[in-house]
């Protein structure tokens, strides 16, 4: 919010849910002068963007990438008084295997766009001429096309559609979907993909530059945003679960916890779906939306940490695999944690999005034939061997992204009652800057606050 806008006049807001939505909702409200008070079950903030203490250390659960698009985010980040240029690793659009495979190398030169996907295209090696003109072919189309679908399809027909090479698909288009979608292309949504690709493939090179944190994720945002928040007179209650919502008769908004009942003239309820299903079930009126909230499908996530030799560093900050999980190579990406981290030399993380095939594996198991992926894919064989692991998989970690699936929008048609997550109405899938963009738009329901 401008720093000349305005302020609503100032009302009590509970905001139900700690995750990046949640935080990004009690940040606004509390800039605009409100009363907040911010509930998260868990005993620290950041949901399912978090660290967790693991083998006497912080880890995150899980790896991100931002995009430069990603301007809510960033504008967050640097109200809450994070310095992104010094929390984040600015690095070239790209898709780059481990060197010495004869696999893709494609990465943007720091040329204005379009040039710098031409460039990119042009020098890009592991493709054959056909799996370049395909891509040239596929992204002319989708501009002109104004990457919109007159009706969305999966992923796959999309790229069956558009001629798409078998070998572009194995090494560019199934692991971008998996990792921006966590969602296999053959059930994916073609339209949210063309959007991760409008801002990605389709952007400004600025706008198009892939972001890697070098913070942990909870020192990324939520704290800050709870210093944010308590600095502006709010309130931020961890440990504490929230366990009824009710409206009284003077419209304001009952909130109950077992240390009692507190009321309040606004909520933002910023809970996983499922979660937000049981409040908004016992609300009168709000039947088809808790229907809504019912009916999505999710996708696991697993992340593998494995620990090396402080003095291993990879060629690169982060490197993408061929996912073959019928030799055990379940990996997609992989983040050299100590290229991001001084305090993290030696670790690296291995992410798996879409991965219930990988999440049915004993944890040993599935560390040990990630390890034996890697070492395949560096030629390295030491990497077969780390000194200790640690496997974090977030079962419900995203919404399956399906074909023209209904989201609700933040607005509940109940004055005084807003949603927020990453699963609300967006051109975007559950990443970050949807979340964000969520927390933003769920308090502007509640006081007009421009998101």
């Amino acid at each position: 919010m401008s720093a000349t806008r305005k302020a609503a006049p100032s009302r009590s807001v509970a905001v139900i849910g700690g995750g990046w939505a949640g935080c990004a909702a009690a940040v606004a409200l509390a800039d605009a002068g409100h009363a907040v008070t911010l509930y998260e079950a868990a005993r620290t903030l950041g949901g399912r963007a978090r660290a967790v203490d693991a083998h006497g250390r912080r880890l995150d659960n899980g790896q991100h990438i931002m995009l430069g698009a990603y301007d809510r985010t960033l504008g967050l980040l640097r109200r809450v008084g994070i310095k992104p240029r010094e929390a984040l690793l600015r690095l070239p659009l790209q898709m780059r295997y481990p060197p010495g495979r004869g696999l893709m190398d494609f990465v943007a030169p720091p040329l204005p766009a379009p040039l710098h996907m031409l460039a990119a295209l042009l020098r890009a090696r592991g493709l054959t001429g056909a799996d370049k003109m395909a891509l040239a072919r596929f992204s002319t189309s989708a501009r002109w096309m104004g990457w919109q679908l007159h009706n969305d399809c999966s992923v796959a027909e999309l790229l069956e559609r558009f001629d798409q090479t078998p070998n572009l698909i194995r090494q560019m288009w199934r692991p971008l979907c998996l990792a921006a979608l966590n969602t296999a292309p053959e059930h994916a949504s073609s339209q949210v993909f063309l959007a991760v690709l409008r801002d990605s493939l389709g952007a400004k090179r600025a706008a198009s530059d892939m972001l890697l944190p070098r913070l942990l994720l909870d020192g990324l945002f939520p704290d800050a945003a709870r210093r944010h928040i308590e600095n502006g007179g709010g309130r931020v209650l961890t440990a504490a679960r929230v366990d009824a919502l009710a409206r009284d008769d003077d419209g304001r908004w009952r909130v109950t916890t077992s240390g009692g009942c507190v009321k309040f003239d606004g909520v933002v309820l910023a809970t996983a779906p499922w979660q937000a299903a049981g409040f908004v079930r016992a609300l009168p009126g709000l039947d088809a939306l808790a229907s809504q909230l019912d009916a999505f499908d999710y996708e696991p996530i697993s992340t593998v940490y494995l620990q090396y030799d402080p003095a291993l560093r990879l060629p690169l900050p982060f490197c993408a695999l061929l996912d073959e999980p019928e030799r055990g190579h379940w990996g997609q990406f992989v983040f050299d944690r100590g290229q991001l981290d001084a305090g993290q030399n030696g670790l690296l993380a291995v992410v798996i999005s879409g991965a219930s095939g990988a999440a049915e594996l004993e944890r040993g198991q599935l560390a040990a034939q990630v390890a034996a992926q890697l070492a395949d894919a560096f030629g390295l064989p030491a990497l077969a061997a780390p000194a200790w692991h640690q496997v974090i998989t977030e079962k419900r970690a995203t919404f399956s992204c399906r074909p023209a699936l209904a989201r609700p929008g933040n607005d509940t048609g109940i004055k005084g009652l807003a949603l927020a997550g990453d699963y609300t109405a967006c051109d975007y899938p559950a990443t970050l800057e949807s979340a964000v963009r969520s927390g933003l738009a769920a308090a502007a329901a509640l006081d007009g606050i421009a998101a």
